[in-house]
């Protein structure tokens, strides 16, 4: 029936309407399209990246060169000198160096040149070469500038609006003990050369070595794929002394105060550990700032204790009669008969003061200080023997501490002795010494008749020249027996003796004290003959019967007619009782040595 008869539709041919694309493939076409085309760029940059840095570096090399190498220098830190406690007598602190890209400083060249060298003291017309130097794109214009000082000179350009100044680390010298051992550390020069002391003589040790960094420039800028090499500084190493700065402190003031009162041309000082030979003190006055030393006269740098040599007076008569009691020619007691005066050669020799005939005995002789009583004592001994002992003493020998310019003193050979020199030579004069040398041969009696070197650097260090020093360097040597030294130290204490000694000045109160004056004639170089000034000295050590410390003082040409005793004696006293006191040492509490002084 026709209601349930279905109606039949005819199929849609296929070319009757053509399919539509979905939105979802043209999008997969343009990602294809766009993944060649990065393809494309990226290999374009790859190939040119392997010309550059493999198949044609030379066309590279070329540009860069075009565009400016720079050569930057990165500064070693120099090394710290310090006491023997640590504390610093040299060190390096924050400095700047200031440099120039002339590129950009050359249109305002002259204005900058009158501003640094306003503020910064440097040559107007060097500085106003280097700002021109457009060759260039690295310039130095002042080196170790404080960082202080460097910086507000950068803010005043930047505030002018001036381009291409920078800072860069760079350290400065400092020396913040001032004139504290000046004469042993030195200085660097404004050219930050080393000029004397410590300083020069260990100047490879502190110095370190500089590192650099060289790159390519372009614009101001480094060129990624130039040349950067940088090759890192080497800082110094420390040099530790043996100095003790608060008693180098102390030592220099009672120095210059002895000098001042004596109107003395100048002096030296020495404090010495007994038994382990460190000099905790070497002062020289007239001395200088380190920081300052433009300040001073050049004859005030270094130290006078090391390189100026002098007879030495009286205080030789220690060795001399050390020799004579360890050759057994003398005892203390040994009677010598005294004459108001000696002839000796074509001379004649007397005592500081007039006197008739003494009976003295040797104690009496040394410790009164009378020339002839010791020379008649000395000639019981051969010269060869007496020069035998003096160079065990350290006469005639450098120390050898490790500074420059040290004198080795006059210690004639025996054989060209005269009989008058050898009764010269045996109370102090016609030889001749430095300071530090009689300090180490006073020392010895101190030392139970062992002479010990004197060291001034702890550990050890090698100086330039290739000469290893210090503590760990040092030698000790027997020169005369321990009972010989205990027989001149007890004669050595009559000299300070408050009732007949020549020098109660030199008593430390509470301590026993052994000493010898000493007051010679001074040689003039021009004339090489006396001239009529003096060196007056006093050396000795304390306590007597358990020594700790040697102290030595010499004052040249005292004005006051003062004497060893006199002028030598009191500071002395005043340098030895204060380190005592620095390092507690107690008063033994024995009662002195009491020899006879006549017969």
């Amino acid at each position: 029936m026709p209601h349930d008869r279905q109606r039949l539709r005819p199929a849609r041919s296929s070319s009757a309407r053509p399919p539509t694309r979905s939105r979802r493939g043209r999008a997969h076409v343009r990602l294809r399209v766009g993944l060649v085309l990065i393809t494309m760029v990226l290999s374009v940059l790859a190939a040119r990246l392997v010309q550059l840095q493999g198949l044609d570096p030379g066309s590279y090399a070329e540009m860069a060169a075009a565009e400016g190498t720079v050569d930057m220098v990165l500064p070693a830190e120099r090394g710290e000198i310090l006491d023997r406690n640590g504390v610093a007598l040299a060190s390096s602190v924050d400095g700047m160096m200031v440099i120039a890209d002339p590129q950009l400083t050359e249109e305002n060249a002259t204005e900058l040149a009158t501003l640094f060298s306003e503020r910064l003291d440097v040559d107007y017309f060097d500085t106003l070469a280097q700002l021109r130097d457009t060759e260039f794109r690295f310039r130095y214009v002042a080196r170790r500038v404080p960082s202080t000082l460097a910086q507000e000179t950068l803010d005043v350009i930047d505030e002018a609006g001036y381009d291409g100044i920078t800072l860069q680390q760079d350290p400065v010298r400092d020396y913040p003990a001032g004139d504290v051992a000046a004469n042993l550390v030195g200085f660097l020069g404004a050219d930050e050369k080393p000029r004397l002391g410590m300083e020069l003589t260990f100047d490879g040790l502190l110095r370190g070595r500089d590192g650099e960094a060289r790159y390519t420039s372009g614009a101001g800028n480094r060129i990624p794929l130039g040349e950067n090499s940088t090759t890192d500084p080497i800082d110094g190493r420390d040099l530790r002394l043996t100095i003790d700065r608060d008693v180098q402190w102390t030592v220099q003031r009672e120095l210059r105060n002895a000098v001042e009162d004596a109107r003395g041309d100048s002096g030296v000082a020495v404090v010495m550990d007994t038994q382990s030979g460190e000099v905790l003190a070497l002062a020289d006055h007239p001395t200088f700032d380190a920081s300052q030393p433009s300040l001073s006269p050049k004859e005030d740098y270094g130290s006078r204790a090391l390189s100026d040599v002098y007879e030495p007076g009286s205080v030789l008569k220690v060795m001399t009669v050390a020799g004579l009691l360890d050759a057994e020619e003398v005892t203390p007691t040994t009677r010598i008969t005294v004459p108001s005066e000696l002839d000796s050669g074509d001379s004649v020799i007397g005592d500081y003061w007039d006197h008739g005939t003494l009976r003295l005995t040797v104690a009496g002789a040394i410790s009164q200080s009378s020339n002839i009583g010791t020379v008649l004592a000395a000639r019981r001994m051969s010269p060869t023997a007496l020069h035998d002992y003096l160079t065990g003493f350290g006469l005639g020998s450098v120390t050898g501490v490790g500074v420059r310019g040290e004198s080795a003193g006059i210690l004639p050979d025996a054989a060209t002795w005269t009989p008058m020199a050898a009764d010269r030579i045996a109370f102090g004069q016609s030889v001749s010494v430095n300071a530090l040398q009689m300090t180490a041969a006073v020392n010895t009696i101190a030392n139970g008749g062992v002479h010990v070197d004197p060291s001034l650097v702890e550990g050890r260090a090698t100086t330039d020249a290739g000469e290893a020093v210090g503590t760990e360097q040092s030698t000790s040597e027997r020169v005369v027996s321990e009972v010989a030294a205990r027989q001149t130290s007890d004669i050595l204490e009559q000299v300070v003796d408050p009732d007949e000694g020549v020098a109660p000045g030199a008593a430390v109160p509470g301590y026993r004290v052994a000493g010898k004056t000493g007051t010679a004639q001074r040689v003039n170089p021009e004339c090489q003959c006396y001239d009529g000034t003096f060196t007056v000295s006093f050396g000795g050590f304390a306590p007597a019967d358990d020594p700790r410390f040697t102290v030595y003082v010499a004052v040249q040409n005292p004005r006051n007619g003062g004497g060893g005793g006199s002028v030598g004696g009191p500071a002395f006293s005043r340098i030895m009782g204060a380190v005592l006191r620095h390092y507690a040492v107690p008063p033994t509490g024995s009662r002195p040595a009491r020899l006879p002084i006549e017969w």
